[in-house]
């Protein structure tokens, strides 16, 4: 078991942005002084999302409640047994994020919401994330999520987050993320999602910035996405019965 040393407790605005790699490039340039690469850089972020076997909490999470929740498996490279993995509750409510996560081995953590075994630790956040876990009757790895990730934090203040992902891509066989990230369907029709992250409102410079630039707030779910790809042919075959 890890101990961890990351900060296990979130509470921010996030917002989400769907952008052009050019805007990206000008973004990067009208403020890139102001910001610095966080602890992670550059990196591959690989995710598996825990869902009910009909997909109850993405299902509830598009029709924009106002609250809402996720669990997700994440780790910043295609793990081994002993990388370091974070089990993460995710909850929106009335526009702020809450996260709580608890960090370990990626071999206990599948063990523990893959295969049915115990939590390696007793914790406040592990006891709840099993709580989230069986409420819904139990929750299942459904789909694995991987994406480039170029993460920025504030220089004047580190509350300030901003990451580019590109080249998302999901698959719904295979969830093992020791698998690597063949076989995955690309969903991201060559944008970027950017989200900024921060404490509070966001800086001066930044809201000129992007106003500058046209970019503008939108709903975005990556998890949606790969879930209403997924359901495309399932459409598609009930309309042409």
């Amino acid at each position: 078991m890890l101990l961890s040393t990351f900060k296990t407790i979130f509470s921010r605005y996030e917002k989400k942005y769907v952008i052009t790699p050019q805007q990206q490039r000008a973004l990067l340039m009208l403020v890139g002084d102001r910001l610095c690469a966080d602890e992670y850089g550059e990196s591959t972020v690989c995710n598996i999302y825990f869902d009910t076997p009909d997909y109850r909490l993405i299902r509830a999470s598009l029709e924009k409640p106002v609250f809402k929740e996720k669990l997700r498996l994440r780790v910043y490279s295609i793990p081994r047994g002993d990388t370091t993995a974070f089990v993460e509750i995710k909850r929106k409510y009335k526009g702020i994020v809450y996260k709580r996560r608890v960090s370990m081995r990626y071999d206990e953590a599948t063990a523990w919401l893959c295969k049915g075994q115990k939590p390696p630790f007793d914790a406040q956040i592990a006891r709840e994330i099993e709580y989230c876990r069986t409420c819904y009757g139990p929750l299942q790895p459904k789909v694995s999520l991987f994406y480039d990730r170029f993460a920025l934090v504030g220089r004047e203040d580190p509350s300030l987050r901003l990451t580019f992902d590109s080249n998302i891509r999901f698959r719904a066989q295979r969830l093992d993320l020791s698998l690597g990230d063949g076989g995955c369907r690309r969903i991201d029709n060559g944008n970027i999602v950017l989200e900024i992250k921060c404490a509070a409102a966001f800086p001066q410079w930044l809201c000129e910035a992007l106003a500058e630039l046209a970019i503008f707030p939108t709903t975005y779910s990556k998890y949606g996405v790969a879930f209403q790809t997924m359901m495309q042919p399932r459409k598609a075959a009930y309309e042409t019965a």
